[in-house]
Parts: C-alpha cells; structure tokens; sequence
C-alpha cells in the first residue's frame, strides 16, 4: 500500500496546485468481508476526481458522497459502510475522512524515506460512532518527524488507534532486454513497483523502450552494483544467456533479496547452481534455497505477457508467505494471512 500513498501524494500536489479541496478517506477497522483489509486509503477531490480505491467499487460512491459534509465543514468525519445491506461484499467497514492538507515539508520528508528504502508508519485516530469528531485524524511518522495529514492536528489520548505499517516500495530488478523483459516490466509497474531494468554495457536503450521501468542501467555482470538488492527487491533473470546468468549469480551470491527467479527449465538451472558452487563454494545455503527456477508459478502460460504473470504472481506469493491454491479451497477469511 506504500505505492498508494504515493500516488496519493503525487495526486493532491496536482490539486492543491489548482487550488482543489481534498479529503483522505482510510479504512480503520472492518469486520466480516471486504474487497479488501483494513488500512487501504483514497484521495477524493472537491471536483469529484479521486485517486486510490478502498474496494472494488461499490463503497467509492458512498465516500464520495459523505465526503461533501467534510469539504463543507473541514471537520473529519466517521462513516459505516454496511455491506450485509447491499450486493457485493457483505462486511462492514469504518472509514475516516479527514481535510487532507499535508503539513509543510511532509512530501519532502516521504519522497526522502522512499529514497531510503526503510519502512514507515502511519496512524489513524478514531472513533467508532459515526459522525464528526475535529479530535480523529492521521500522522504519518518518517525518519525526519511526525507529519500531520491535516495541518495543526494534535491526537487525543481518548482516540482508538489503527496502526498502518507500510514497509518501502517493492523493487524488481530485471536482469534481460529480451521481449519477455519488456512485458514484465510493464505489468510490474503496474502494481507500483519500482522496476530497474538491467540491460547489456553496450545496450543504449532506456526508458522510452522499457515503460512504466524507473531505471534502465547499462552495465556488465562484474559491476552490477549489490547495493541494488534489499529484502523488499525481486529480482529476475532472464538474459537468455547461460554465462551472463552464472555471472549475474556471481556477483548477487552474497545479496539477501526478497526472490530471486531464473528463466528457464529445470535443467538449466541445476546446471548454473552446480556451476555457481563450483567457483564460489562459500555460497551460503540460503541463497541456494531461496532460489525460483524455473521462475514462475504454473498457470500454463505461453506468451510473454502470460509469463510475465505467473513470475509476478510467484513473486507475490513467496514475498507473502502464501502457498497458492484457489480461493474457493481457502480456509477461512480471504485477507487472513
């Protein structure tokens, strides 16, 4: 959700630049079923424009329309979504809008957090009972301070409290130029990640070829900079070319990264493992373990948008901890991890 915020943010500097009116809506406790848990936000604008979604739809148009007594007044406001009452979801959800007017340097102090890639968190003071309250609103606390969403706001020790723990955005790191790269750079991006493609030294292309990717790097095997790969990065490769997928192996031996999938059948990755402990035999046994190959789940895909699918959903399951299987053979709620 780290991704929404962001787009959040980007969405009011658009705004505020035009001079529109804001309200942040927050989901700060549900019960039952939901398109989605709690913590999920959108931005809903005085011309009716919004970014971000809180479901799939059918609870957007009650925010909207609760949202006008909080543009009128600029005093936060607590709404109940009842779904047991309507098609669709059948939960209930408790949803916080406040005035969003971000104190002075808070997009300064998140772009710098992003840029740290360091986790963060931002709470939610609430009451129950549906209604305005001018003591509920939301701080987001960052490495440089506390930032209020709405300027001026101070919490009160008599507020419940929802605690959203947002860690830093999702990193892939694509190691291909190949068709196959171009695809799954685009799908990721989609979901917000931030996508470094990494192409050949003497490979001139960047971003215009690689959409929706954040970098393009021409670099080779040897000089990869590690520094790249955190616990929050995927990384993938997909070369097509056994000697730069052992040297790419090489240099990333000592990295801890969320995934790490190779392209390519089962065979072939035996071979490069073999290979990899052959010259470097301190690998640690983590590593090995950790790695995905033949990268992707199987969903029976054949194009390369179809592939790019199933790595990003292997991705999501092994980032999760979540074992795939239909949602009809899930035991319990949905969103229960």
């Amino acid at each position: 959700m780290t991704h929404e915020l962001k787009e959040i943010l980007h969405g009011y500097r658009q705004a505020s630049t035009l001079g529109i009116e804001a309200v942040l809506a927050t989901v700060v406790a549900l019960s039952g079923s939901s398109y989605r848990g709690a913590g999920v936000r959108m931005l809903v604008l005085e011309n009716g424009a919004a970014f971000g979604a809180v479901s799939g739809g059918c609870v957007e148009k009650e925010i909207h329309l609760q949202a006008a007594a909080v543009f009128k007044s600029g005093v936060p406001r607590m709404m109940t979504y009842d779904g047991r009452y309507r098609l669709g979801c059948e939960g209930i959800l408790h949803i916080l809008l406040e005035p969003f007017r971000p104190e002075a340097g808070l997009a300064r102090a998140f772009e710098e957090q992003l840029r740290h890639r360091s986790a963060f968190r931002m709470d939610s003071h609430y009451f129950l009972e549906d209604g305005p309250d001018p003591r509920m609103g939301s701080v987001l606390i960052l490495e440089e301070g506390r930032f209020s969403v709405r300027g001026g706001f101070s919490p009160g020790p008599d507020t419940l409290l929802f605690e959203g723990h947002l860690p830093p955005l999702m990193r892939l790191l694509i190691l291909g130029a190949e068709h196959d790269a171009v695809q799954l750079t685009a799908m990721a991006s989609q979901l917000g990640w931030e996508v470094i493609v990494v192409v050949g030294a003497d490979d001139a292309r960047g971003t215009d070829h690689f959409k929706g990717a954040l970098q393009v790097l021409s670099t080779m095997p040897e000089t990869l900079d590690s520094a790249l790969v955190d616990r929050q990065t995927a990384v993938i490769l997909m070369t097509h070319s056994y000697s730069k997928d052992l040297k790419y192996l090489l240099r990333l031996s000592r990295a801890t990264p969320a995934y790490l999938g190779i392209l390519g059948p089962a065979h072939r990755r035996e071979r490069l493992l073999g290979e990899l402990l052959e010259r470097d035999p301190e690998v640690v046994e983590a590593f090995l373990e950790g790695i995905h190959g033949p990268a992707g789940l199987d969903l029976a895909a054949e194009s390369p948008q179809e592939i790019a699918i199933s790595i990003i959903a292997e991705i999501l399951s092994a980032t999760r901890g979540s074992r795939p299987i239909p949602l009809r053979e899930k035991q319990g709620a949905i969103h229960q991890r």
